[in-house]
């Protein structure tokens, strides 16, 4: 894991189309800024383990994928 030290203000950036800029700092926590093209999904990581879940639930319930036959 990469740890990054920066002040308020500060930004850095991951890739080419991705920055985070800190935006505060409150005691424990910190809010951050993200910028990304809307292509590029950003969540935080409880709501990224209800979206995944959900998915799978949805792939159980639809059965098997059955490649089409017609030929």
């Amino acid at each position: 894991m990469l740890v990054i030290m920066r002040d308020i203000g500060e930004v850095f950036s991951i890739g080419d189309e991705v920055t985070v800029q800190i935006l505060a700092i409150n005691g424990n926590q910190i809010r951050l800024g993200i910028e990304a093209p809307k292509d590029v999904k950003v969540h935080r990581a409880e709501v990224y383990k209800r979206i995944a879940q959900r998915n799978s639930q949805q792939a159980a319930k639809a059965g098997p994928l059955v490649p089409d036959t017609d030929s």
